[in-house]
């Protein structure tokens, strides 16, 4: 169920106890000389509904995305709008408290976008603790990682304008992605912090220093097929996650 869809009055009569609010959370930003910058817009918000569309055990609403996030790092390339981190928090914070006024009581800040990863487990822990409610994120990539890395060809995870996200676009919006541009759009050009210094530890870097072009990932190894199938995946995995009554119990 679409949250933008519904009248007031069906969300009102929603089992608010029992049903989960799905929370798409996204970037606006920097995706290659091939992508629109929209894509984690997109991504996000259809794992969200094709998950909702299938959880078996509660009843699911998907809100609208929250298009704009933390992408300071992809600035510099162009075509993007960042939120600082005070106005990230309170914007989630918000839309949350609107949940709980409404009585929501399980709530999933989905996420579709890196930069958002760290901030929103800490934001999480405190709305937790403010509403007392039962609410989790996730990064729909990381949940289906396994299914993922099976399916994926050149890579073993969702890069960043890669063969995963560039297939997903052209299954889900086959309009947008400019496939003339794809042999332009293979990344990185530089190593990783990790590979410089190890997991541990973490720096600051503008993305233009890892991927001139914007990309991190090879394109020209994406097709719609594996889209659709990289889709179905995420969506199962979040299902999953939406169906498992043990870990949305208050008392867990």
């Amino acid at each position: 169920m679409l949250w933008a869809d519904l009248r007031a009055d069906e969300i009102t009569q929603l089992p608010k106890e029992t049903s989960i609010a799905i929370v798409p959370v996204a970037s606006m930003e920097n995706h290659g000389p091939h992508l629109p910058t929209g894509v984690d817009i997109y991504l996000s918000s259809e794992v969200a509904r094709r998950a909702a569309d299938r959880a078996t055990t509660v009843p699911a609403v998907v809100t609208p995305a929250i298009w704009s996030g933390l992408a300071e790092m992809h600035m510099s390339l162009g075509g993007t709008v960042t939120l600082d981190l005070t106005t990230f928090h309170a914007l989630i914070r918000c839309i949350c408290r609107s949940l709980v006024r409404q009585g929501f009581r399980r709530v999933l800040l989905l996420n579709g976008h890196g930069g958002n990863i760290g901030a929103l487990q800490a934001i999480c822990n405190e709305i937790g603790a403010e509403f007392d409610i039962a609410i989790a994120t996730t990064s729909y990539w990381m949940l289906a990682a396994e299914p993922f890395g099976r399916i994926l060809e050149d890579q073993t995870s969702l890069e960043h304008a890669c063969e995963g996200e560039t297939s997903m676009m052209m299954r889900l919006k086959p309009e947008l992605p400019l496939a003339s541009a794809f042999k332009d759009a293979i990344g990185p050009t530089t190593p990783t912090v990790a590979e410089v210094a190890g997991p541990a530890v973490h720096r600051w870097r503008a993305f233009h220093a890892r991927s001139s072009n914007g990309a991190i990932g090879n394109p020209t190894r994406s097709s719609a097929e594996k889209g659709e199938r990289l889709l179905e995946a995420a969506a199962d995995s979040v299902a999953a996650l939406l169906d498992n009554t043990a870990f949305w119990n208050m008392s867990f």
